[in-house]
Parts: C-alpha cells; sequence; structure tokens
C-alpha cells in the first residue's frame, strides 16, 4: 500500500524554556466536538522521573495549530502515559498510570533534585494516588471529575463499543506478568468489571501495553505490545514485537495471540478502523533504522501489510508510542515521541499523511 507524507514532521508540545522539557506516551483522539485531543506526560526531566503530569493539548483547525498542554492528572507521584476515550455524545476518558516513591528514588539515586522532591512524597500520598488511574469529562473536555483508579492500564486507554459499552484492555498494575484482562468501565460509577483474559502460552513473552478496537461484525481485535520476561528484570531486550487475539463474544474469551513483527518489530500498537475500512495499526520501532511504522489490513486483521515506514530517526531509540486520528477529508494524522538529537528532551511530534 502505497502513502504520501504530508510536511515534515511538527512539534506540537515542548517546553524548552525549562529543565522539564521531557514529553513522551501520546495518545490522539477525534472528540465528539470535531477537535483533536492530544494527551500525552509532559513536563518531566527524564524518562522516569517523580515530576510526570498528565496533559492535554487541543487543536481546533484540524491539527495546525495547539494550545499549550494543560495539566488534567498531576498526582504526587510521576504521572505517565496518558489514553484517551472519547463516550457518548461528550464523553472522555483520560487515563494514566505513576510509580511508586521506592521505584522513582532507585531510579534518581544520583539526581538530588529529582530525590529532595521524592522524599516529601507521603505514605497518604501513595495510598490515595499509586496505581493506574482515570478522570471522566462529560463536556468534551473542558471540565473533568475525580481522579478514579482501575485495576489494569493501558498507554492509549479504553475503547467504546457500537452499543455503547466501554472495555478496558490493559495489564493489571500489580501483576504485569499475568497477560492482558479485559474490563468493562461503568462511566456513571467509574467502577470496572472483569470480563475476559488473554493469555499468551508456549512461549517466554510477556504480554503489555494493549489496544482494542470493535469491528463492524462484533468482531474485538486486541494488539499487544510482547517482550521476553528477561527484560523487566535488566536482562537483554530480544524480543519487542506486536501480538494479535480476537474475541467473537464480546471479550469474554480469546484466541491464542500470533506475533504479527519479526521478534524485534517494534510496539507498542494504536489501532484505528478507516472510514474505507482498512484496518491500521501503528507501533515504534526501536532496533536501527529507529521510527514510527504502520501496518494495514484489508480483510479485518487476517492478513497485514507491515513495516510503513511514517517517520524515521538515527538518533535515539527513546521514541514511538504513536497513535492516528482520520480528519473529516480522509488525511490521516499520527502522534508520536521522539528526540530530535541524542542531547535533547523527547518532545511530541505529529506528522500528516495518506493512504494513497
Amino acid at each position: 500500500m502505497n502513502i504520501k507524507l504530508i510536511g515534515n514532521p511538527k512539534v506540537i508540545m515542548s517546553n524548552p524554556d525549562s529543565r522539564h522539557g521531557y514529553f513522551a506516551w501520546p495518545t490522539a483522539a477525534l472528540l465528539q466536538d470535531g477537535k483533536i485531543a492530544v494527551g500525552a506526560s509532559g513536563f518531566r526531566i527524564e524518562h522516569v522521573c517523580p515530576f510526570g503530569k498528565g496533559v492535554l493539548s487541543y487543536s481546533f483547525d484540524g491539527g495546525e495549530t495547539y494550545t499549550y498542554p494543560a495539566p488534567v492528572i498531576d498526582t504526587p507521584l510521576d504521572d505517565r502515559d496518558v489514553g484517551i476515550c472519547p463516550f457518548g455524545e461528550s464523553g472522555v476518558i483520560m487515563t494514566s498510570f505513576n510509580n511508586s516513591a521506592d521505584f522513582q528514588r532507585q531510579y534518581n539515586k544520583d539526581n538530588e533534585y529529582a530525590q529532595r522532591y521524592i522524599d516529601s512524597i507521603t505514605k497518604e500520598d501513595e495510598e490515595k494516588y499509586l496505581g493506574s488511574v482515570f478522570r471522566i469529562s462529560r463536556d468534551c473536555g473542558i471540565t473533568f471529575g475525580e481522579i478514579c483508579h482501575s485495576p489494569v492500564t493501558s498507554p492509549h486507554g479504553p475503547t467504546q463499543l457500537r452499543n455503547g459499552t466501554v472495555l478496558w484492555a490493559g495489564t493489571r498494575f500489580d501483576d504485569v506478568f499475568g497477560g492482558i484482562e479485559i474490563h468493562s468501565l461503568d462511566t456513571e460509577s467509574g467502577e470496572t468489571e472483569f470480563i475476559g483474559k488473554i493469555i499468551l502460552t508456549g512461549r517466554n513473552g510477556v504480554l503489555n501495553e494493549p489496544h482494542m478496537i470493535e469491528l463492524p461484525s462484533g468482531r474485538l481485535i486486541c494488539h499487544m505490545r510482547c517482550e521476553n520476561s528477561e527484560a523487566f528484570e535488566g536482562g537483554e531486550e530480544d524480543l519487542f514485537t506486536v501480538y494479535q487475539s480476537i474475541s467473537d463474544d464480546g471479550g469474554k474469551s480469546w484466541s491464542e495471540p500470533r506475533m504479527l513483527l519479526d521478534e524485534t518489530g517494534g510496539a507498542p500498537p494504536h489501532l484505528i478502523l478507516l472510514r474505507s475500512g482498512i484496518l491500521l495499526s501503528t507501533y515504534g520501532r526501536r532496533k536501527m533504522p529507529y521510527g514510527i511504522m504502520a501496518m494495514f489490513s484489508s480483510d479485518g486483521g487476517e492478513t497485514w501489510e507491515k513495516d510503513i515506514r511514517l517517520f524515521e530517526n538515527n538518533e535515539s531509540d527513546d521514541l514511538g508510542y504513536p497513535s492516528t486520528v482520520e480528519l473529516p477529508d480522509g488525511t490521516l494524522l499520527t502522534v508520536f515521541y521522539a528526540r530530535e538529537n541524542e542531547d535533547s528532551p523527547c518532545r511530541i511530534y505529529q506528522q500528516k499523511w495518506k493512504i494513497l
């Protein structure tokens, strides 16, 4: 499948006048009123630090300009991956997760500036905020309710089905090795209910960071990051790829996950069904040449045309987490994070493109 890039990648979130200039792990969504929402973890100093905030920017002109990123989830902890899920006529769910003070303390053991802040985090702070969190807006992202907790986390958040049900495919915050769980989310109460689970058998792989979509047939497709368990324990990462599983009963049971890319082909994924019926999954590649990649399916996920490059950057493998929206004129807008060079902080970029 041929594509055409429209213009150059454009920075849409940064903070160049401050040491708190690191932005990462974004999600883009087209909201019910037509504006584009981009969420990310911002105002950080590095990949793991206690200063991360879940921020939102909006574009009212199709991605030409954006509002300055405003904090929406800002706990005393390190607020990380930001997901966005529009639902109903004007609802928006914004998701994130964070790390414990001890985890941050170990990671920042040589950074006195960060350590002093971490020392201010209390046990009461952790009891109240530690975990996978979300906030709900009922006015297209203008105001948000209180912080709620979920048992699962995922970079791009939940999915609304055609019947209005909101399902959340994610990794349990307290069990990263336990596979992918599917929960329903009650958007009125904020409560969740377990629906089903995706398990990988037969190889040493850890499933995490999923994203799920519903096809017109009602079939659910879930794409997931998969890596070797040793990578979670400081070992070499020789598996970093996307797996796919399907469900035909509303998420209760799932097929055995199958690997779509080669073993270091890239991850994590984000799915979108285009108006043409083409299924698009985007992902980041962290082996040379680094980049933002896409794969397409015209048969409902049975087969995929893979490794179509949207962005290349040979400066740093600290990049990825792309997500895509389709604009009214059919233009695709993909948002991701990357560094300009090894010495610069990560920033949020967008790339517009079209399928030819």
